[in-house]
């Protein structure tokens, strides 16, 4: 586990995240407008994902970096180009660098997408879940294996989608 930061992850944290995530969305949406014509209304929400959710759950598994997907209402004229991936600064060092990024201050955020067969305006929570636990995609049976938290919408930022526990 060398080079993972074992600091714990704070709501100004997922914050930020949320606040890069939607920078990148907004360069992406002006450079492509053609996209941005079928996706910049269609977001649903916002979500750290893979071993960075893990730990903000369980604070042992470390971060390496942080995994934060972009998740839209499928358009039914055209796929979410899902092979796009951008690497960004955190631009805190607070968790210290990601190894494998040294020229970035602070740990590498990793900013992806996928489109969901989901109306526009769906619940956040239940399409993610849901997206989750019918595990279609090979995306969401990899996501599934560990840990989902929203960071948008803002209102619903820290909200633990996965792993899905029934309240008692």
């Amino acid at each position: 586990m060398s080079g993972r930061s074992f600091l714990q992850l704070t709501h100004a944290d997922l914050r930020r995240l949320a606040d890069i995530a939607r920078d990148d969305r907004e360069t992406f949406f002006a450079r492509y407008p053609e996209w941005a014509t079928l996706y910049a209304d269609r977001v649903v929400c916002t979500a750290l994902c893979q071993g960075a959710a893990l730990h903000a759950l369980d604070g042992t598994t470390g971060i390496q970096d942080f995994d934060v997907y972009t998740f839209y209402a499928a358009h039914p004229a055209r796929r979410w180009y899902a092979k796009r991936l951008v690497h960004r600064d955190f631009g805190d060092p607070r968790f210290g660098q990601s190894p494998d990024a040294p020229a970035y201050c602070g740990r590498r955020v990793d900013l992806l997408g996928r489109g969901m067969a989901v109306p526009p305006g769906a619940d956040p929570v239940s399409s993610l879940r849901s997206y989750l636990r019918d595990g279609v995609t090979t995306t969401a049976r990899l996501l599934a294996r560990k840990a989902v938290i929203l960071l948008t919408p803002i209102a619903q930022c820290g909200t633990i989608v996965w792993p899905y526990r029934e309240e008692l």
